[in-house]
């Protein structure tokens, strides 16, 4: 009854069913390995974090350029305060406001080692110079945790365009360099504890390290290709038991042959 799996068209669809089994399976391991990836990523990064907040802070330098492992470490750095400048539209414990950015330049520089942006704190409203309260004089240390810079559409920031002067839609050096007249570390600083009574700005996790919307498409995605795998074997089996059908009908005879359809006769 099941020699008709041995036929040309069915050779074709056995070999299709092998072929795309295993390939799904490796699909879906696959994308379950990479969800996996990013929990391992997660914890790792909790982990730091809680690490970093009972760290000893260390000189700015030695934690330059930031990367993944650098990033929320607790640095300290020298300087005077120079330009201060508001970043908008910042959100802090579901509530609308603005961050105080202040360039930090390093003792005795010359402007050739880059002015560090410091994020001195949050204030709630609309961004206005008259709310930030001005910078302290002389020369201060800073601690606080080293974030890298921030990039157009990171952590749900734009680079919006016509902002008043005075403002900046995102903290890093290409959004600074032009307009102050010295260079500018691509990497920021939020301070520990915020001064001139502002809410201090809590440090962000590095990008690709959570549980974000990505992660879970990730987890997804797996499913969806083990359910292809089951849908490839069911609909195999279904088109298997209709054809054995079909051929033990056709031995049985109960299949009616089909009448030769009768031409019409002409009228003379």
């Amino acid at each position: 009854m099941y020699r008709f799996l041995l036929t040309p068209r069915w050779w074709g669809i056995n070999v299709f069913v092998l072929l795309a089994i295993p390939f799904c399976i490796f699909m879906g391991s696959w994308q379950l390995s990479r969800f996996e990836d990013r929990v391992q990523d997660h914890r790792t990064v909790t982990e730091r974090t809680a690490a970093n907040e009972k760290s000893k802070p260390a000189p700015l330098a030695s934690l330059l350029p930031v990367d993944k492992v650098t990033s929320g470490k607790r640095a300290t750095a020298t300087g005077r305060y120079d330009r201060q400048f508001l970043v908008p539209d910042r959100d802090l414990d579901g509530r609308g406001g603005f961050y105080v950015v202040t360039l930090l330049r390093p003792e005795g520089a010359d402007g050739s080692g880059g002015a560090l942006p410091v994020v001195r704190g949050w204030l709630p409203g609309t961004a206005s110079a008259a709310k930030a309260p001005a910078p302290p004089k002389g020369e201060v240390t800073v601690v606080g945790a080293l974030q890298a810079a921030e990039s157009a559409g990171s952590n749900g920031v734009s680079n919006a365009g016509g902002l008043p002067a005075g403002q900046v839609g995102v903290i890093s050096a290409a959004s600074l360099v032009n307009l102050v007249p010295y260079d500018v570390q691509d990497a920021w600083v939020t301070l520990d504890k915020a001064d001139g009574g502002m809410t201090p700005v809590p440090a962000t996790t590095p990008q690709g390290s959570g549980l974000d919307l990505k992660a879970f498409q990730n987890l997804g995605y797996t499913g969806e290709w083990f359910v292809f795998a089951g849908f490839v074997v069911f609909m195999w089996f279904r088109l298997v038991r209709r054809e054995a059908e079909a051929v033990r009908d056709a031995e049985l005879g109960l299949v009616e042959a089909e009448e030769p359809s009768q031409t019409p006769q002409p009228t003379g």
